[in-house]
């Protein structure tokens, strides 16, 4: 019998009822009323805040409203925005094919940000190789842990690596999501996980590093901030379906 290379992770003090509480609080911003005959439009501005958050991320923050006008040109913004909407049509060929699809993430995101010929290429570093094979394993199928674990170690993992040139976190975000759009998790991409990220900016930057140890307190930092921020991107839900039934 095969042991599960990501169960231990639930054995760490407090996960377990931290991803249960997670997806509970994700669970009930999904009885939203707004998402009934607008669950469309409610989308849309999901992707739309999560690209600006993913971005600000990297580095390059921009006032929503200016991006909503497009008024933004800024490259690292439009590949941020690029991966967002791509997401949904990519969600079925990412268990499948974990590593051709983060080469797709690569271009969309760097797309006018780095050299061509390295879009879509991993840093040809062999223990990249080797960690990229690894994550590709769990993805398409080597764990039976809760997606939003899967996604908090995905996201994680490429953050550390930064198997790519340029905004390399904008993949390990899209990467995440991935991991929630694919499963049925979050099928129509509602949950704002990145707004969380971006909202616990420090916290974030911190866990992310602290997951880079590979200790076992660097990995609950990590998974600890990111069930919180599934948290946040629920409530960031609730308040995008308010503002849509206020407005129709």
């Amino acid at each position: 019998m095969t042991t599960d290379p990501l169960a231990p992770l639930l054995d760490l003090a407090d996960i377990a009822p931290a991803v249960r509480q997670a997806r509970d609080r994700f669970d009930e911003a999904l009885r939203h009323r707004a998402l009934r005959r607008h669950g469309g439009q409610v989308a849309a501005e999901v992707s739309l805040r999560s690209a600006v958050a993913s971005a600000a991320l990297e580095g390059y923050a921009h006032e929503r409203e200016a991006v909503r006008a497009g008024t933004v040109t800024d490259p690292v913004l439009q590949g941020a925005l690029r991966v967002a909407g791509a997401l949904p049509g990519l969600a079925e060929l990412w268990p499948k094919a974990p590593r051709q699809v983060l080469a797709r993430l690569h271009v969309l995101a760097a797309r006018d940000v780095v050299p061509e010929p390295e879009l879509g290429r991993p840093v040809p570093e062999p223990v990249v190789g080797a960690r990229l094979d690894g994550l590709a394993a769990l993805v398409a199928g080597g764990t039976k842990v809760s997606p939003l674990v899967l996604a908090a170690v995905v996201h994680g993992e490429l953050l550390a690596l930064r198997p790519f040139a340029g905004p390399s976190g904008v993949v390990a975000r899209g990467a995440a999501r991935l991991v929630l759009l694919s499963t049925g998790t979050d099928p129509r991409g509602l949950l704002a996980v990145d707004v969380g990220h971006h909202e616990r900016e420090p916290e974030y930057v911190g866990s992310a590093g602290a997951f880079a140890t590979g200790t076992p307190d660097g990995l609950r930092s990590w998974l600890r901030h990111y069930m919180t921020a599934v948290e946040v991107g629920a409530d960031q839900l609730t308040r995008i379906g308010d503002e849509v039934l206020a407005a129709s």
